[in-house]
């Protein structure tokens, strides 16, 4: 990486790790339950269907949680472990049915019953325990990952930083194709495959300017991709 890549990557971090450009990102939900106090499990599975729901665009997004989080009267530990979820074929969010929120509720009900947070699980466990997806050792988890990114980075800005046992040196970069086609043009990846490998290898690459926060770097590609609209 030249120094003045590296230089532009710090500085698009800097810039873009603020509020002001996440103000209809879907992590406005948990940031919400955090500004009014709520308990860590409200906050928790806000995150938890706030990053499910997070494809297509931003203002569907926002709609959509909007309209899950007012069903639960905006008390999402309360109705996640009430056993009473709304159960049928209708579309919450593109694909996404009310079914499918059941059976997350249920999954996130039985694991609360004997856990106080998901904090414990990796992205796999929670791709297992949560969403109840098969193992997938290639898939790179950009929901899940993102949602950990939430949870854990604690720099005060933009994201959560409630998961304090957790190293945010830890984290992977939550891969899409955005963000994918990023790192690509930026030479932070030579893969081809969207998968948890080039995940690995872009995270690696701000390891070396971030090397206690590399997904301090999703920032960096974030403006990258302003910059270059």
């Amino acid at each position: 990486m030249t120094a003045e890549l590296e230089a532009k990557l710090k500085d698009w971090a800097e810039k873009y790790n603020d509020p002001v450009f996440f103000d209809t990102d879907p992590i406005i939900f948990p940031k919400e339950f955090a500004r009014r106090g709520a308990g860590l499990m409200d906050i928790e599975i806000a995150a938890v269907f706030a990053a499910h729901f997070a494809w297509g665009r931003r203002a569907m997004i926002v709609r959509d949680c909007e309209r899950f989080f007012d069903y639960m009267e905006w008390r999402p530990a309360d109705y996640v472990m009430s056993g009473c979820w709304r159960d049928d074929q209708t579309s919450i969010h593109r694909t996404v049915k009310w079914s499918d929120t059941a059976r997350i509720c249920a999954r996130l009900k039985d694991y609360y019953t004997c856990h106080g947070s998901l904090e414990s699980l990796d992205s796999k466990q929670i791709r297992e325990t949560v969403y109840g997806q098969k193992p997938d050792p290639r898939a790179p988890d950009k929901k899940i990952n993102m949602m950990r990114r939430w949870m854990v980075r604690r720099d005060g800005r933009v994201d959560l930083g409630l998961w304090r046992e957790t190293s945010p040196s830890s984290l992977v970069i939550p891969l899409d194709v955005h963000v994918y086609s990023q790192a690509s043009a930026l030479g932070l990846t030579s893969r081809r495959q969207k998968d948890l490998l080039t995940a690995m290898q872009i995270t690696d690459a701000f390891r070396e300017i971030f090397p206690d926060d590399p997904v301090k770097g999703d920032f960096a590609l974030f403006g990258y991709g302003i910059d270059h609209a």
